[in-house]
């Protein structure tokens, strides 16, 4: 079974009409993965034995006998769980993640676990102990990071939804480099619990597909209160499907000239296209201003790095994670645990963010940042008070080539710098196919305020609806 012609809806009415069964859905999509993954590695652990609930209800459950595909950071029962790293090379979780008992409460078949920068922690998925994923456009392109993995396997048409995580851009950035919809929720939508934690005040978990309404029918199902997780907002979740084929007349729509101004040539002129279409169907077009942009990638990798180095003190050979063989004592033990067990981008992140808390260090920096992370929610604040949702290019430029930024960090960390500011103020976010340039997607990004998952919807849905992107096949998939 290949997803490229398919959605959640077309699927549903197969299995309802017994077209299809689930259970040979199940099996074609594994048989299908095994035959395409060879060019892609987009995955970790395949369930060959994915199997679909029992007594399933196609009614009541939009998801059911689905196959979906989940980031290797999203703790599965019974499902090797790794973070794409050496020190969890062999963890085998005995729960679910909040996420995942959602899902199969909603019965949908989890087929399997998908690849990422190690621990989350990149923007390339060239950061795994199981080695890079190719973007299906371009098999020489990376797919973006951290969800690098999911992304390419809804892409490639593997699956027809997966589960991502974002930090500072980990979906919208990938979603944006391999031509599908990926949406970030705001902070507290969906529960963290069963996350394997990165940075705790940016992580959350959202959807990848090649639908925007396919999103909508999956976040419909995670999102909402968990008893395990203080942080998840009590709120009631909406239907966000309702806001599928709605008008944009009327709809006050931002765009920072600090975002375009980021981009230019071909890139610009994509962008400024999709924009010129909001306005076309009535929508008000407001020019804005974020003016503290210039410091949010200073100011994430501050913060993220720091409660990165926080939340792996953790795997240190005794209480978790992987365990040095010949050592000497119990130092020797943490350190060679460690050593070994990290790829080199994790050690980059956990060093910076060590040192930015450390006694002499941490009033000149994580407290400044944490400051500056206010300064940027306020900017956010006051372009909601007068606009319903920000517009913007999601990317600088289009998938660059394997293996050429992996060794400047410096360069690597400035690619996110229009995905961050997000994460930085708890904001939903998402990125929508928005043309091609030289031959690679790229994605129009669309924010809203907190809990205005609905707008984003909206907004996405009508650029999708206008460019019909999702009609297009990755290049490198044709044959």
């Amino acid at each position: 079974m290949n997803y490229l012609n398919e959605n959640i809806d077309s699927l549903n009415k197969k299995l309802k009409d017994g077209e299809i069964s689930a259970e040979s859905l199940a099996k074609d999509t594994i048989e299908n993965i095994k035959k395409t993954d060879e060019k892609l590695n987009a995955w970790i652990t395949v369930k060959e034995d994915a199997k679909p609930a029992e007594n399933l209800d196609f009614n009541a459950n939009k998801l059911a006998g689905i196959p979906i595909a989940i980031k290797d950071n999203i703790i599965t029962n019974g499902i090797k769980t790794t973070a794409a790293s050496h020190m969890l090379y062999n963890y085998m979780p005995m729960y679910d993640a909040t996420v995942i008992s959602k899902l199969k409460k909603a019965q949908a078949t989890i087929v399997g676990k998908t690849n990422l920068d190690e621990f989350a922690m990149g923007s390339s998925t060239e950061h795994s102990y199981y080695g890079a994923t190719h973007n299906p456009w371009n098999l020489d392109k990376v797919p973006g990071g951290s969800s690098g993995g999911s992304a390419a396997a809804v892409a490639s048409g593997q699956v027809v939804a997966a589960l991502g995580s974002d930090t500072g851009g980990s979906i919208r950035q990938p979603a944006a480099f391999n031509g599908i919809f990926g949406i970030k929720p705001t902070y507290g939508r969906v529960s963290r619990w069963g996350l394997i934690a990165f940075g705790s005040s940016l992580d959350q978990i959202g959807v990848m597909t090649k639908r925007v309404k396919d999103s909508a029918e999956v976040l419909n199902v995670i999102a909402g209160s968990d008893e395990h997780d203080s942080t998840v907002s009590e709120k009631e979740v909406p239907d966000f499907t309702s806001f599928i084929g709605q008008d944009v007349k009327g709809l006050r729509v931002a765009v920072p000239k600090e975002y375009m101004d980021a981009v230019s040539g071909e890139m610009r002129e994509v962008i400024q296209k999709q924009i010129d279409s909001l306005k076309d169907a009535g929508a008000i077009i407001n020019e804005v201003s974020l003016p503290h942009t210039k410091y949010v990638v200073p100011d994430y990798y501050i913060i993220a790095s720091s409660e990165a180095s926080s939340n792996l003190q953790r795997y240190d050979g005794i209480r978790y994670g992987y365990r040095a063989k010949d050592t000497k004592n119990l130092l020797d033990v943490y350190v060679k645990s460690r050593s070994e067990g990290f790829g080199t981008e994790v050690k980059r992140r956990i060093m910076l963010g060590s040192f930015a808390l450390s006694a002499g260090s941490y009033d000149r920096f994580f407290r400044q940042a944490a400051k500056v992370r206010t300064l940027i929610c306020d900017d956010f604040d006051k372009i909601f008070a007068e606009n319903d949702v920000i517009v913007g290019p999601t990317i600088t430029e289009p998938a660059f080539g394997i293996g050429e930024e992996v060794s400047d960090p410096i360069k690597m960390y400035n690619n996110d710098i229009l995905t961050i500011s997000a994460n930085l103020a708890g904001v939903p976010a998402a990125s929508v196919p928005a043309g091609l340039v030289d031959g690679m997607p790229v994605g129009l990004q669309i924010m809203a305020k907190r809990f205005d998952e609905g707008n984003v919807f909206k907004t996405a849905d009508f650029i999708e609806r206008t460019n019909k992107f999702y009609e297009k096949t990755p290049a490198g998939m044709e044959d």
